[in-house]
Formats: structure tokens, sequence, C-alpha cells
């Protein structure tokens, strides 16, 4: 099940820095996988969609990246992290395997470090 999260368009400076003429909107999904859910155990996704206007017309891009982690709030985070990042289909994957080994690095050794105070 895909909920919408929010959606953004792309600077107008990063455009014309790249030298594009054309508006760029991106939106961005919560993907729940249903069937894990119906085992007992929900796991969430992103889906976005990136959408040019052209002058010939709307072209469309999407990218998707399924069983990101069982943490509602979490895939929240990362949503927030993406639009605010105005993060594009082609980069959506890499991103996302970043955000996640650099958060869960950065959790797992904050533990260590409380642990190792009250010890």
């Amino acid at each position: 099940m895909k909920t919408f999260f929010g959606s953004t368009f792309v600077e107008e400076e990063l455009l014309r820095d790249a030298r594009i003429d054309y508006p760029i909107k991106l939106q961005y999904y919560k993907i729940m996988n249903e069937e894990e859910t119906l085992e007992g155990k929900s796991k969430f996704g992103i889906y976005m969609v990136k959408k040019e206007y052209r002058k010939e017309g709307t072209k469309v891009e999407e990218g998707e990246v399924k069983e990101v982690t069982d943490d509602e709030k979490e895939i929240e985070e990362i949503l927030k992290y993406l639009k605010r990042g105005q993060v594009m289909p082609v980069e959506l994957e890499v991103i996302v395997n970043e955000y996640m080994e650099i958060n869960h690095h950065f959790w797992k050794n904050k533990t260590k470090s409380l642990q190792n105070t009250r010890n």
C-alpha cells in the first residue's frame, strides 16, 4: 500500500545551475508491504516520482526501494531527509542505503557509549 508523504519542486537556482529551463516536481510515498503485515510484521519502503514539465510534454521517472525498515517513524525520517535534499529517483537507492548505514552505525556506537558510562 502506498501513502503520499509529500512533494517539492526542485529549487530554481539548482535548475539554473544545471541549465534546465523547466520545472521538476518530486513526490515521495511511504510503502507498506501488506504481505508482511499479514504475517504480523510490517516492512516499510519508499516510492517516488519525478515529473519534468518540458515544453514537449511531461516526462515521468519513478524510483522505489522496498523493505527499508520495520520502523514507521524511521521511514518517515528518511522521507523527510529525501524531500529536504530533493533526491531524484536515480539516486534513491544509494542515498537510502547510505542513510541507513550512517544512522545504524551512529546508534550502535551511541548505545555502546551509554553502556560504557553506566559500568
